[in-house]
């Protein structure tokens, strides 16, 4: 069960096997079906999660109703509201599975007592939220900078394995453009070949 996240782990830290032990003992794993609320508006997120198995999207919904998709999540991927997680104060954010999902969650209490007797997982973390920053940084980037073709262009040469298993009308979401904006854009480029 903890071989994907020991892979994960071993690419930034060395742990002993001691160490290993207490990080599994931990960890809590937990299995979702598809179409489950992880974290909705207003609730306190008290979980990050390595995604085993499955699929995950962050979203933000506006005051009238439109669905901005922040990021999707697939194996070897963690899913959290970190500000919520941090602050343990109210997400303005909604964390739903797109597939049956397996999980392993370590939550705001057990990750405290992670780094007190484990130090080096801080820089484990500290390096997740740096490459969340980042990544979110250059979709900042292309939302301003790029045309729609050349961020979809850029989201199939970046996450192919996620294209295949995320409805076309949330890739638009995501991109900031409507599904039939999305749609001609496909079609475009299909002319393009």
């Amino acid at each position: 069960m903890f071989e994907q996240i020991d892979q994960f782990v071993d690419r930034i830290i060395s742990l002993t096997p001691e160490e290993r032990q207490l990080f599994h003992s931990l960890l809590k794993f937990r299995r979702v079906r598809k179409r489950t609320y992880l974290l909705q508006d207003g609730e306190i997120c008290d979980f990050e999660a390595y995604i085993v198995k499955g699929c995950i999207r962050t979203y933000y919904l506006s005051d009238d109703g439109t669905e901005t998709i922040l990021s999707f999540a697939i194996e070897d991927w963690w899913v959290s509201d970190p500000y919520s997680f941090t602050e343990q104060t109210p997400s303005n954010m909604f964390i739903e599975s797109l597939e049956d999902c397996e999980l392993l969650v370590i939550d705001y209490k057990s990750k405290a007592a992670l780094y007190e007797k484990i130090p080096k997982f801080e820089t484990l973390f500290r390096l997740l939220i740096q490459r969340s920053l980042f990544a979110l940084q250059r979709r900042f980037h292309s939302l301003v900078s790029q045309t729609a073709e050349q961020r979809y262009i850029a989201f199939l040469e970046k996450y192919p394995q996620v294209v295949q298993r995320v409805p076309q009308n949330q890739i638009a979401r995501y991109l900031g453009v409507s599904p039939e904006f999305l749609s001609k854009v496909r079609s475009t480029m299909h002319k393009k070949k």
